[in-house]
């Protein structure tokens, strides 16, 4: 493939994490190329001024026009398929890879596999849980991907693997057509991103994808049969298996959860009668729900490779989570704080809650078009209080007036970064010994802070305030 690309004349959609890199390896090939971007601000110009030191051409404040002569657009995963630049590629018959489409087609001949994951949430968390089995096993690997680790780096660089982990986007498998996976999983399906999707039956066709020409396993969420339908649909090779995971006691080809400990009936002989041991629901951190759903379907992904049962074990209990997803920050006055600022979207937030009896919670921020009803009535009877910030979190309160009115609630009329030290000390003033002030907005960031980490940082150092 990299012979291919010698002369050709490339277009890099994008700068940034995706597109620096690419234009980097396109450029060692050969190629011909030509980065256009939307933005001119600073960093956009200081990595223009890095590509440019090397010969590679950069058109700032342009990313719709078709640069003359393209022979292949290679995209960062977020630029919309509408885009005036996608147009004008499809009128002129050239076609567009992602960034994740160009590194699975560098791979060398004794390429690593690939073990796929995708899904609304808890993709970066089984991921890495995932690596960790891996490495526990003693097999050289890494958490690659929409987790942030570049799959060109990892495919073209020095280090060998025998296998890696991928967390991959709704975004990324749009443009990644000849994706094959030894074997993949589909976590959950809610609606999310569907402004760029356009529908959530092209966003859950997209997180399909993932399954095609899989070797070994599809692995599906049981309790959510949409994941189990793309399944159905996929093209896999002949004698891959379908394979789900359940938080309650599995059938023959699944993995589950049987008196507190994670048991495979899917790769063990004779599983209508047999099952075997991988884990203790001990094992797994923080063991919530959704989070031992994360540690099952890791587990699947590493069964299908061939991973002993011991290295399940060992692989869970080395695993130490991300900041900023179902942390608990302190235990004030017998009262737990909890910073799941990742749940940035109503499915996200619906798990969490769902983790804790007694909870104060404190939501709210970019809605993102989401609606709220059906994500109050299921936590209605677990809210001690809410604390409201953010500039739609009018749309939760008229939510929980029309499913929880009898729950107290505290409209925070402010935006500004201070507003979360005021939502903690209105939620410390609502939470009794034995409740869990949870931070889970349901919403983005975006409104009051640079991201989901900085509002994580703001509340824990709140609780950390209050501890003082």
């Amino acid at each position: 493939m990299s012979s291919e690309l010698q002369g050709k004349h490339v277009t890099v959609a994008g700068l940034g994490v995706s597109g620096v890199p690419a234009a980097k390896v396109l450029h060692g090939l050969g190629a011909r190329v030509t980065v256009v971007n939307d933005g001119a601000d600073e960093r956009a110009r200081a990595q223009a001024a890095e590509l440019e030191a090397l010969g590679i051409t950069v058109r700032l404040g342009d990313g719709d026009s078709l640069p003359e002569g393209t022979d292949l657009i290679v995209t960062a995963p977020g630029w919309k398929p509408t885009k005036p630049l996608f147009t004008a590629a499809t009128a002129a018959g050239v076609p567009v890879w992602g960034d994740v489409e160009l590194a699975w087609r560098l791979r060398g001949e004794n390429a690593a596999p690939w073990l796929a994951v995708t899904g609304t949430n808890g993709k970066t968390t089984t991921v890495q849980m995932l690596a960790s089995i891996l490495k526990a096993a003693g097999l050289r690997t890494a958490a690659v991907g929409n987790i942030g680790v570049s799959l060109l780096d990892a495919v073209t660089g020095e280090e060998e693997y025998d296998v890696l982990a991928v967390e991959l986007s709704s975004y990324q498998l749009h443009w990644a057509p000849s994706l094959r996976a030894h074997s993949a999983a589909v976590l959950n399906l809610a609606p999310d991103h569907l402004d760029w999707h356009g529908s959530m039956e092209a966003y859950a066709a997209d997180k399909g994808r993932v399954y095609e020409g899989n070797r070994i396993a599809c692995v599906y969420n049981a309790a959510d049969p949409a994941t189990e339908a793309l399944v159905r649909e996929a093209d896999v090779e002949e004698g891959c298996r379908a394979i789900g995971f359940t938080l309650g006691a599995p059938a023959p080809s699944q993995l589950g959860v049987v008196d507190g400990i994670l048991v495979d009936r899917a790769f063990v002989e004779n599983r209508q009668k047999n099952a075997q041991e991988l884990a203790e629901v001990a094992d797994v951190n923080p063991p919530a729900p959704h989070n031992i759903a994360n540690a099952l379907a890791a587990a699947a992904l590493a069964r299908a490779y061939g991973v002993p049962p011991a290295a399940v074990r060992d692989g869970l209990r080395a695993f130490t989570p991300d900041a900023h997803r179902i942390a608990h920050v302190a235990d004030v006055d017998g009262v737990a704080y909890v910073d799941d600022s990742k749940a940035t979207n109503t499915h996200a937030a619906e798990a969490s809650l769902a983790a804790y009896e007694s909870i104060v919670w404190i939501a709210g921020g970019l809605a993102k078009g989401a609606t709220f009803d059906e994500l109050v009535t299921g936590a209605a009877k677990r809210l001690r209080g809410v604390v409201l910030i953010g500039a739609d979190r009018a749309l939760i309160r008229e939510a929980l007036a029309r499913h929880a009115p009898e729950v107290p609630v505290v409209d925070l009329d402010r935006t500004d970064t201070g507003a979360m030290l005021a939502a903690v000390q209105e939620a410390r003033r609502l939470a009794r010994p034995g409740d869990t002030v949870l931070l889970a907005p349901a919403c983005a960031s975006m409104d009051m802070f640079a991201n989901y980490n900085k509002r994580g940082d703001a509340f824990a150092q709140a609780v950390r305030e209050l501890g003082a």
